[in-house]
């Protein structure tokens, strides 16, 4: 294990952010690929699913140890999931670029939300 990050995300939060902002907070904060996932969910799920992914990218930044200021997208760390469902994250760009300096390999995470609150954990692993 290289690193560990977790965060916890009140899904009333992103809700707002989504509410006030509309595609803006959606496009610069998910890829495509986690919108159409989040998307096909009917209402409250929809929600729940983005404010998992949200905590899955900040998760993953503490983990990096770098936090935002480091040019770092929020569309650079993707959840995505495999086809057994499990939720699996991509680095890309600059988050991809930390990472290998790192000796990170993969990351694995845990995902999981109830009707206020989302949460993940992200494990840093190389060689």
């Amino acid at each position: 294990m290289i690193a560990h990050g977790v965060d916890l995300v009140e899904i009333a939060r992103i809700a707002r952010s989504i509410d006030e902002h509309g595609e803006q907070f959606i496009r610069r904060c998910f890829t495509d690929s986690e919108r159409d996932y989040a998307q096909s969910a009917r209402p409250p799920r929809d929600v729940q699913r983005f404010a998992a992914r949200f905590a899955a990218k900040e998760a993953v930044m503490k983990a990096l140890g770098t936090g935002w200021s480091n040019g770092i997208a929020w569309t650079d760390i993707e959840v995505v999931l495999k086809s057994s469902g499990a939720p699996e994250i991509v680095l890309t760009g600059k988050a991809g670029q930390i990472a290998r300096t790192m000796g990170i390999q993969k990351m694995l995470i845990s995902l999981s939300h109830t009707d206020t609150n989302a949460t993940a954990s992200v494990i840093a692993v190389g060689d």
